[in-house]
Formats: C-alpha cells, sequence, structure tokens
C-alpha cells in the first residue's frame, strides 16, 4: 500500500513538473514572440537612393521585418511609389516617398524632419544613394566632378549629420553605408566614384569611434559586382569574363547585399567603424595575384642580379 501511495505520489509531482514546464515553455515563447513583435513593429528606417536595385531590395528586406521606411530617389518617383504601394499592401507598413538630390542639403533636412513628424524617431539609416562615371579623369569636367561628389559623398554627409542628433537623443540607432570595393583598391577609369567611394569609407571608420559611446554603430558594406543597373553596361561576353575573375564564380544580388545589410544593423553594437567587403573573394583575389606577380618580378631581379654579380 505504501509503495503504491508513492507511486501515486511521484507521477503527481511529475504532472505537476510537465505542466510547470509546459505553461513556462508557452509564457517563455509568448513573451519572445512579444518581444520581437515590438522590436519590430515600430521601427523606422530612412533608405536613399530605394527606386531600384540594392535600395529597393534593402526596402523590401526591412519591410518584411515590420519597419516603416522613408524613401528617396532622385528621378523615378512613378516607380519609387509603385514600391511604395506594394509593400504598404504586403506588409502593411507605412511609406514616405520623397523625389530630390541627396546632396542638397535642404533636400535631406525636409525629408529628415518630415520622417521625424511622421514616426516619431529615425531607428535606421541606409545611405546607399550613388551614381558612377566611367572615363579617363583628364576628360572629366568639373562639373561632372561635382555632381559625383555630391550624390556620392555629400549626400552621405547631409543625411548623417541630420540624423544623428534623433539617434543620440534616443540613445539608440544604426547608420549604415552601401560603398564599394573600388573604395579599398581604386579603380582605372572610375577615378571619382573610387575617391567618393574611399571618402565614405574613412568617413565610416571615423564616424564609428566618433559615435561609440553613445552605442550607435556606423559600418559600410564595400560591394563587388552586384546585378543592378549600374553593372547593366556590359555585354554578355564581358559579364562571363568578369565572373570567371571571381572566386565564387558569379555576380551577387541584390537581394544577397540587402540580406547582408540587415545582418548588419541587428548586429550587436559592438560590430561599428567597419568596411565589410561583399564580393565573393574577387578582390582578395586580385590582390594575391598582384603580390604574385611582384614577387616573381623581384627574383627574377634579383636573378638577374646575382648574374651581373658573377660575370664580373
Amino acid at each position: 500500500m505504501t509503495n503504491q501511495t508513492n507511486n501515486i505520489n511521484q507521477i503527481n509531482q511529475t504532472n505537476q513538473i510537465n505542466q510547470i514546464n509546459h505553461t513556462n515553455h508557452i509564457n517563455n515563447t509568448n513573451h519572445i514572440n512579444q518581444t520581437n513583435h515590438t522590436n519590430h513593429i515600430n521601427k523606422t528606417a530612412i533608405i536613399t537612393g530605394a527606386s531600384r536595385g540594392i535600395g529597393a531590395a534593402i526596402a523590401k528586406k526591412l519591410a518584411s521585418c515590420g519597419y516603416n521606411l522613408s524613401l528617396c530617389c532622385r528621378n523615378s518617383s512613378d516607380r519609387l511609389k509603385a514600391l511604395a504601394d506594394e509593400l504598404h499592401c504586403a506588409y502593411g507598413i507605412e511609406v514616405l516617398c520623397y523625389t530630390g538630390n541627396v546632396g542638397d542639403f535642404f533636400f535631406a533636412k525636409d525629408m529628415v524632419t518630415n520622417t521625424i513628424s511622421h514616426f516619431g524617431h529615425i531607428d535606421v539609416l541606409i545611405n546607399n544613394a550613388g551614381i558612377s562615371h566611367i572615363g579617363l579623369l583628364s576628360d572629366m569636367t568639373p562639373e561632372e566632378w561635382n555632381n559625383i561628389v555630391a550624390i556620392n559623398l555629400t549626400g552621405v554627409f547631409n543625411f548623417t549629420k541630420l540624423v544623428i542628433p534623433y539617434m543620440v537623443a534616443d540613445k539608440c540607432g544604426r547608420i549604415l553605408q552601401i560603398s564599394s570595393v573600388w573604395g579599398n583598391v581604386g579603380a582605372s577609369c572610375e577615378v571619382a566614384y573610387s575617391a567618393c567611394k574611399g571618402g565614405i569609407n574613412a568617413f565610416t571608420k571615423a564616424l564609428g569611434k566618433e559615435l561609440a559611446p553613445s552605442h550607435i554603430p556606423v559600418n559600410a558594406i564595400a560591394c563587388g559586382v552586384i546585378d543592378t543597373d549600374m553593372n547593366r553596361c556590359f555585354d554578355e561576353t564581358e559579364r562571363a569574363e568578369l565572373a570567371d575573375e571571381i572566386p565564387a564564380g558569379r555576380f551577387a544580388t541584390a537581394c544577397e547585399v540587402a540580406d547582408m545589410a540587415y545582418s548588419v544593423i541587428t548586429a550587436p553594437d559592438y560590430l561599428t567603424g567597419q568596411i565589410i567587403t561583399f564580393d565573393g573573394g574577387w578582390i582578395y583575389k586580385i590582390v594575391i595575384l598582384i603580390f604574385c606577380i611582384f614577387r616573381i618580378f623581384q627574383i627574377f631581379v634579383d636573378f638577374c642580379n646575382y648574374c651581373v654579380t658573377i660575370h664580373l
């Protein structure tokens, strides 16, 4: 009888423990879901150059995660409005659209001010807007130089300067620049573009240090060859040759850049001041190749000098 009673007590205790564990699991799951919901539902992101390519892909990614968006483009107002309608219908988020030149400080100021007035805060800034210029520097006009610098570099300054006070006041925020590997190593016939992206990289490193005490990470993604309109200038043969130079064997997609961008802006804030290369191993391969060529040349020169010495 005693053994039966003990067995019954053990069964009851086990059932109670299982019920408690089950209840705790449900409560913990609900808490996690509520936390995730809270983290996403009220966040706001500004994305420049968002009507197509990488900017549009990042907008779709953030919208799918519940971010409200403030987007701008320079010329493609209809395309941007269509994207905004698509994201609102698909994800129920709010989207503000603006058309203007990011290099114009007053346009940037109006956009940031209106975004704050509408949403109350800015959690993420994605500086993506940019243009390219291919040609010899000696053939470039001062107007062309000023235009690419205004859009690619001054635009980054304008929006970043304007959002910082709000982020510092809120004690949170994320700033991400979409840069290029040409900012790391430079490209012939793209001197102005390379200079702008190099400036963005230095800007990112310096500002990352400046804002680290405020827990506002500042990072950049240095993109390699991305399959966007900017690289549609290549014909099929040129595209195939370029893809062969990339160890990954292909161009990256804009969606892959968007996934990378989301990973960076959701990373711990200890990740700051970093230029994250996203190129399928392309530039590293080129650097190694150059190093090998240089080393072979050094060996050849040393051998020639040795032969001359022996001959003398």
